[in-house]
């Protein structure tokens, strides 16, 4: 099976057809949306020694990054039964360790200092597309994340590292790809100009100017709530270390990021259901998403249902994010060693509630 993903309007289409096709939730219509799974350690290493000493296996005391794509692939069709139409990865990861958004020693990326690709990392990567090529799921692959773009040595070395991932990706002949240039874009944490929200249009448009063979990729990048809190009315009660960070988040521009992207692309992470329907709605009316109609997706928020149920009503996709804190095998999938399978109670809730609402 090829695994061709698509753009019409507002609806994401697998191989020119609308994902869940005529399938509504609560009377909603969902089809075209992405229900998906925040993944982006499936292809995790750490080329710090001193740091890799915290993902060790619980059984066999050493930390192996061979096993945690073979587990991560042995568990995609278990997602897609229950539903999931894509997932998202990234070349530099995610936060393997909660609230390190300043401090992140380990070294997870998929680039040299200088810009170039790791064969390791992207043969992890290669697996995993080829994988949910074959399962009809679509790969969001983000290229950068806050504190590790410190592992890259310039501006030049970042559009050297930009342009490597979009040849390579376009190159794999696959076209399950979706791009996400950076995480949240609006976090003032990315160690390069060209990664803030003023300057990442440029990355999205260089994207979008390279093609193979007459394909060109479908780019994005995301951001979080922060820039809608005060017009959605969400109190954000700062605590003193985070102050400077949210404040900024709050008061930045990212009209040029919508404009610029292929689809539209945040987060709802730490709200509750009622202020994930507020932001929802704001981004919906934001006048640089209704200038042009392009799909809208959460592909990042948490384990609450709750939320997943305020999207669905919306007809947007939701993206599970469940950090899991204690580094255990057994919680979250995104703090190393992962469990790829539904070992907790918050995976077993997401994963059923996402089978009712989709129909899988």
């Amino acid at each position: 099976m090829t695994t061709r993903v698509s753009i019409e309007g507002d609806k994401f289409l697998i191989n020119g057809e609308p994902t869940y096709a005529g399938r509504e939730f609560e009377g909603v219509p969902i089809e075209g949306q992405l229900f998906n799974t925040r993944m982006v350690q499936a292809i995790f290493d750490d080329a710090n020694p001193e740091t890799a000493k915290r993902w060790l296996y619980p059984d066999t005391g050493v930390w192996d990054p061979e096993r945690n794509v073979r587990e991560f692939l042995d568990a995609l069709p278990l997602y897609r039964s229950h539903g999931i139409t894509a997932i998202t990865v990234n070349l530099q990861g995610g936060m393997p360790v909660y609230k390190t958004e300043r401090n992140q020693p380990w070294e997870n990326s998929a680039f040299t200092p200088e810009g170039e690709l790791k064969p390791g990392y992207m043969e992890r990567l290669r697996r995993v597309i080829d994988a949910c090529d074959e399962l009809g799921i679509v790969v969001i692959v983000g290229y950068f994340y806050i504190a590790q773009t410190r592992l890259l040595a310039n501006e030049a070395a970042v559009l050297r590292a930009t342009d490597n991932a979009t040849e390579w990706l376009l190159a794999t002949g696959r076209e399950n790809i979706l791009v996400e240039i950076a995480n949240e874009i609006d976090i003032p944490l990315f160690h390069h100009d060209v990664l803030t929200p003023a300057r990442v249009p440029e990355l999205i448009e260089r994207v979008q100017q390279m093609s193979l063979d007459g394909r060109r990729l479908l780019v994005s990048a995301s951001v979080t709530w922060l820039p809608f809190a005060e017009a959605a009315n969400i109190e954000l009660n700062l605590d003193p270390a985070s102050f400077e960070i949210r404040a900024a988040m709050a008061e930045a521009k990212v009209d040029d990021v919508f404009r610029a992207s292929d689809y539209i692309l945040f987060h709802t992470n730490m709200l509750d259901a009622r202020n994930t329907q507020a932001v929802i709605d704001l981004v919906k009316s934001h006048p640089a998403v209704t200038s042009r109609l392009r799909p809208l997706c959460i592909n990042e928020d948490g384990t609450a249902v709750t939320n997943l149920d305020a999207a669905a009503r919306s007809g947007i996709g939701w993206g599970y994010y469940d950090q899991g804190h204690k580094n255990d095998y057994v919680e979250g999938f995104q703090s190393p060693p992962v469990n790829w399978g539904f070992s907790t109670e918050e995976k077993r809730a997401f994963f059923g509630r996402v089978k009712e609402i989709t129909g899988a």
